[in-house]
């Protein structure tokens, strides 16, 4: 039998035996004002962009308006404004930093719709290439992702001085 090396996980594995955090996850990184620790790499007015911190894809990104509603109907429209062109932003960050061939962008609005958090609206923007899946996931539900998630973070960074 091979082994798959994935040091990196260990955090998750751990993270899911401890009790939970109180409070919404997002406004709790937003509140921190720790955006390199968060891997939170772009603030608005009204929105943030950060890294998923398990990720589909490399810089597969969450985009949330920074007021807690848990759906679009909820926000004020300088506010949906905001939102889209942070959207924008992020995807053209990505595009710079990885210079996918596409994108995957979607909501999950509820639990039932897949939502992770579905109390904190939020823009999954997740890049994607040409044979970025392949048997792994399909045979031993394991996705390989090329990037650590801190590598990512600089180069959005760095994308987004361009």
């Amino acid at each position: 039998m091979d082994n798959l090396w994935a040091p990196w996980r260990s955090a998750y594995v751990e993270k899911c035996s401890k009790p939970k955090t109180s409070g919404c996850t997002f406004c709790n990184i937003l509140k921190a004002r720790q955006d390199k620790k968060n891997f939170i790499f772009l603030r608005t007015d009204y929105s943030f962009a950060v890294l998923n911190i398990y990720p589909f894809n490399a810089a597969h990104s969450l985009v949330i308006p920074q007021r807690h509603v848990p759906d679009l109907s909820a926000l004020r429209p300088e506010e949906r404004a905001d939102l889209m062109d942070t959207l924008v932003v992020v995807q053209d960050m990505i595009r710079k930093a990885f210079a996918p061939q596409a994108f995957n962008i979607g909501m999950n609005i509820g639990h039932l719709a897949g939502a992770g958090v579905p109390e904190h609206l939020h823009i999954h923007v997740v890049p994607r290439w040409s044979g970025d899946v392949n048997f792994m996931p399909v045979l031993f539900d394991t996705k390989v992702i090329p990037v650590s998630l801190k590598s990512t973070y600089e180069r959005l960074l760095r994308a987004n001085k361009s």
